[in-house]
């Protein structure tokens, strides 16, 4: 010891220059030196421990083995860590045991043996050690998916994961750790909030959200996801934590919820509920509050006895205490509403104990059966209905009799006396063999063409009609001058004209241009011009009268004829219609019919003013810009 001190002063300086506590004993476990770092550590005072036994610094339990423990290490002289694998305790001036950290260092110093021992309090670190690990395993017990990443290296991989993320996913410890944070196979309508999250993580703030992913199997789940960065002192983020837990029962039970508020709220029934004490509505649908009237927060205030005007509240307790003495399931009866602006209505009521919370409460689907109230009184209208359209159709079938059999008699008659003319002239025609006679041969061909003429005019009405009836009519309106068509239908009327009988051309009409369908208006034309040939007298004049204006241009034909009959103008235009003093000139009844429909069809008009034994004026109006 005396050797020691000797030396004592380099010790010093070389020992108050560490933060660790530094014991030197000989070889009997006597204390020869420490520093100040080892008297505070074990409570003592300034050399207060020099020349006392080593076993007063250590806890007796370890002073029988401490000894042989000492003198097998003296033996070896080889320095090593005290305790090697084993919990060191050291035991303070007060009694009070704490474990510390020891490394031996023997040596020689002028003859004799010495031990140096270096010791640090590892009271903190225990301390730390022991928080890790109840955190851990707090970690590993918790029922929600835990990873943590580190943040400091790059793509943030795993380096912790829990027993319940790997049950959570499917996936091994080993195959998690050093993925990526958020490597989850994501469902594709998710990717934006996965980036949206990733994005947030950068940003170094806490993100949760609830994100569809596919386990290691291909299941998909519903996770919900919390990640949070952790930051050093210095605001660094060194590690990432995910908590994540499968929602899926959570999520698919509140999307069959709001499946079955929708079907709620969305059927066009009426559906109420409520109150099994107090009668008072709890909840009502929108088809309900829609026809009833009354906002929901205004039903909540009222019973089904305010809406029921056949029924006092004595009346209905009697009427559901069935369902509550549980002796029906449900109710079914028919009683009349009143909706909120007091009108009534007919309904069927469905009514049922239900469950509410942690209530029971009645659910009542109402069915509005006014239609079916009403079912007998539509049924005997449409029986009504029925039968005049019955009617009707009866009637129009004996007029299209009437039709029919006025036409077979009608083609009857046109059809024999031009054809009975034409064989008569034929005839005839066979004994003018004389060069002298003619004169007569050419009257009697005249007679032929004319009746022919006339057929091919029948003829082309009767298909005219038919491709009316049909739809089968392609209109095509061009530009044309007005003085080409009225030549045109001039023309071909002159040779129908009788004795004396005039055609006043229309003045001024050279410059006229009519955008129409031409042959539809050289069609209606002719038909007017030759009608007024056929019902005027010899020796009078049929005027074409042209007016021209920016708005219209109108070509009347004005005739000095027998007129229409007050009583029979109103079916002129009627197809197969002659009236009463024209059933003895030749005449089918379906020219006027035919020109008014093809005239109307491209937009234009047909009208006339008649008296009768005066004259007629049909007049075509043609609008500059056709409607057509």
């Amino acid at each position: 010891m005396q050797s020691f001190e000797q030396n004592s002063t380099i010790f010093n300086l070389l020992s108050e220059g560490v933060s660790e506590g530094i014991i030197v004993v000989n070889t009997k476990q006597i204390i020869v030196a420490s520093n100040t770092s080892t008297e505070q550590m074990f409570g003592y005072k300034k050399d207060e421990l020099i020349g006392k036994p080593l076993d007063l610094l250590i806890p007796k339990r370890y002073h029988k083995h401490h000894d042989q423990h000492v003198e097998g290490f003296i033996g070896k002289k080889q320095k090593r860590q005290m305790g090697h694998g084993r919990e060191l305790y050291g035991i303070n001036k007060s009694g009070v045991e704490f474990p510390v950290e020891a490394g031996l260092n023997p040596f020689e110093l002028n003859g004799k043996t010495y031990v140096m021992a270096l010791i640090i309090d590892i009271t903190d670190r225990k301390a730390i050690e022991k928080d890790l690990k109840t955190k851990s395993a707090a970690l590993q017990s918790a029922s929600n998916g835990i990873v943590i990443a580190d943040a400091l290296q790059k793509e943030n991989p795993i380096i912790f994961t829990n027993e319940s993320f790997q049950t959570l996913t499917g996936y091994t410890q080993q195959e998690i750790l050093g993925e990526k944070c958020l490597f989850l196979k994501v469902h594709e309508e998710d990717i934006a909030i996965r980036n949206l999250l990733e994005d947030t993580i950068k940003k170094g703030e806490s993100t949760q959200g609830i994100i569809r992913n596919y386990k290691k199997d291909g299941t998909l789940f519903y996770n919900d996801l919390y990640v949070t960065p952790i930051k050093d002192s210095n605001g660094i983020i060194t590690n990432i934590i995910a908590i994540q837990n499968d929602v899926t029962e959570r999520v698919k039970s509140q999307q069959e919820k709001e499946h079955w508020a929708k079907i709620f709220d969305e059927s066009q029934n009426e559906i109420y509920l409520f109150d099994k004490e107090t009668l008072q509505f709890i909840n009502a649908n929108q088809g309900a509050q829609a026809n009833i009237g009354y906002t929901l927060s205004e039903l909540k205030e009222i019973t089904p006895v305010d809406i029921k005007p056949d029924y006092n509240e004595v009346d209905f307790r009697k009427i559901i205490a069935p369902l509550l003495k549980k002796e029906k399931e449900k109710l079914k009866f028919e009683t009349i509403h009143e909706r909120k602006n007091g009108t009534q209505y007919p309904v069927e009521v469905h009514l049922q104990l239900s469950r509410f919370g942690d209530k029971d409460i009645f659910l009542a689907i109402i069915l509005d059966i006014t239609d079916r109230k009403n079912y007998t009184l539509k049924l005997e209208k449409t029986v009504q209905e029925r039968t005049k359209q019955l009617t009707e159709a009866l009637a129009v079938e004996k007029e299209l009799n009437e039709l029919k059999t006025r036409f077979l008699s009608l083609v009857s008659h046109e059809f024999k006396t031009p054809l009975s003319s034409i064989l008569t002239s034929i005839t005839l025609l066979a004994k003018y063999t004389l060069t002298e006679q003619q004169d007569k041969r050419d009257k009697h061909v005249n007679t032929i063409k004319n009746k022919v003429r006339y057929l091919d005019t029948i003829l082309t009405d009767f298909l005219s009609v038919e491709r009316l009836d049909s739809g089968k009519v392609n209109y095509k309106v061009e530009e044309f001058p007005l003085s080409k068509l009225v030549d045109e239908v001039v023309y071909n009327s002159n040779m129908l004209l009788k004795t004396g009988q005039h055609i006043v051309y229309p003045r001024n009409i050279d410059d006229i241009f009519i955008n129409f369908d031409e042959k539809t208006l050289e069609l209606a034309l002719s038909n007017l011009v030759h009608n007024a040939i056929k019902y005027s007298p010899e020796d009078s004049n049929i005027e074409i009268v042209v007016e021209n204006n920016t708005q219209e241009t109108t070509i009347s034909v004005v005739d000095k004829g027998i007129g229409i009959p007050d009583e029979e103008q109103k079916h002129i235009f009627n197809r197969y219609f002659r009236a009463e003093n024209a059933l003895l000139t030749q005449g089918t009844g379906i020219g006027l019919n035919i020109a008014k429909q093809h005239l109307e069809n491209i937009g234009a008009e047909l009208n006339f003013s008649s008296k009768h034994n005066i004259g007629s004026t049909f007049k075509i109006t043609i609008p500059k810009v056709l409607k057509h």
